[in-house]
């Protein structure tokens, strides 16, 4: 037998092996924790129980299985895994969200977020108080994240504040997963404070950063209700959407930012759409969020238009009671010379929606609006607007969604 095939076979065996001790929810995402054996979405006692195999020579070895980072599978590794399944362990491997291998000296107690979705993460596991220190954005957002007001500013995402961080003296640092390795790292080494990178706004990693985030603040419940959540969102919208053939279903045209500009393949906007069932006009477009003639969106002719606004952009959010704001917005773009021959105008399938929502722990709230407006047929039932009353309710916030704030437009009707 030749080595390919040798190989080949062995990596079946692997994968046969592991499929048998995972759960049904662990193909959507694996747990990138030192000490999740089986390479499922949690660690628990299969882990132990799989890793006896490997010492025993009867189980394949896995990317994780080294639970202490020592370089060896032994006994200790059961005893690491014990100790994180009880919260009790003093360090934590894991494996972020830009690729990089991290070893944290547990428990965390100190935390400075540079970015504020992860301020909100946090703030859904309820572990506000940890957190020592955060991004200029978040103080902005006064009404919607007012927990934080008091917290130490530390700049921006792509220009901290490090004599403030290290002023601090945290146990960690949270910042996106393009940004951790060029802004934080070169002034971070050395000084012994630890950074990880988690997004904390793309819908594709949400659920396993909230469960990663989970284990490294000992919040393991709170992170498993939020994807519960997420779980419904997601698993409802699949149900049906499966149903639909891909040439069937509703084309969109995503636009933000700015007029014009529009999100290509893996953006935030992007992923909510696809996973609301949409199909992206611009996915195959180049550039992240590349300008498009009006020409272009009128060739295309889409089904749907939503348009992802900000604060900053269009006064909308949780700090905003008056539609009117983007009532005209939605006019505007419906009244541009030419697109009164787009199906998604003519149809008036034309949508405002708060793009916080898109990017942020609140995409699940996102996909549920999106696919309401994409296949209104077949989420007649589907109620968006109390999904996000759920998900306030996961973070403690007592908001009147009836009296207060602008998310959507038009209004949703729900059957």
């Amino acid at each position: 037998m030749n080595a390919f095939i040798f190989s080949f076979l062995a990596m079946l065996i692997v994968s046969s092996t592991l499929l048998a001790v995972m759960p049904v929810s662990a193909a959507e995402y694996t747990l990138d924790i030192f000490g999740n054996v089986n390479m499922d979405d949690t660690i628990d006692e299969d882990d132990i129980a799989y890793i006896e195999g490997i010492i025993d020579g009867t189980n394949e070895e896995t990317q994780l299985a080294d639970a202490n980072y020592d370089g060896q599978i032994d006994e200790a590794d059961i005893a690491q895994i014990e100790q994180i399944i009880a919260g009790e362990e003093k360090e934590l491997t894991i494996i972020d969200t830009a690729n990089r291998t991290v070893t944290l000296t547990m428990p965390i107690q100190r935390i400075i977020t540079v970015t504020d979705d992860s301020a909100e993460a946090l703030r859904i596991l309820h572990a506000v108080d940890n957190i020592v220190g955060v991004s200029v954005d978040t103080l902005e957002n006064e009404v919607y994240l007012p927990e934080f007001s008091q917290k130490e500013n530390v700049g921006k995402w792509n220009e901290p504040d490090f004599e403030m961080i290290l002023t601090l003296e945290p146990d960690l640092v949270i910042s996106y997963k393009t940004a951790t390795p060029k802004y934080l790292d070169p002034t971070l080494e050395g000084t012994g404070i630890t950074s990880v990178a988690l997004d904390m706004y793309r819908a594709d990693d949400m659920r396993e950063e909230m469960m990663l985030l989970g284990y490294i603040v000992d919040k393991k419940a709170e992170a498993e209700k939020y994807v519960e959540l997420f779980n419904k969102v997601v698993d409802a919208v699949d149900e049906k959407i499966s149903q639909i053939p891909e040439e069937s279903r509703t084309r969109v045209y995503l636009e933000g930012y700015s007029d014009l500009k529009t999100y290509t393949k893996g953006k935030g906007g992007d992923l909510a759409c696809t996973m609301a069932g949409g199909v992206n006009i611009a996915s195959d477009l180049e550039g992240s969020y590349p300008e498009v003639d009006s020409e272009w969106v009128m060739i295309q002719d889409p089904d749907v238009i939503v348009r992802l606004t900000t604060p900053s952009e269009i006064p909308c959010g949780y700090a905003v009671d008056d539609p009117s704001f983007f009532a005209a917005k939605r006019a505007e773009m419906m009244n541009r010379s030419g697109w009164d021959y787009i199906t998604a105008v003519k149809d008036e399938r034309v949508y405002m929606l708060l793009y916080e929502f898109g990017a942020s722990p609140g995409v699940p709230v996102t996909i549920a609006y999106m696919a309401k407006w994409f296949y209104p047929d077949h989420f007649s039932e589907l109620d968006p607007e109390e999904l996000h009353r759920e998900y306030l309710d996961l973070q403690g916030l007592d908001y009147d969604l009836d009296e207060h704030g602008v998310f959507v437009y038009p209004p949703l009707v729900v059957c």
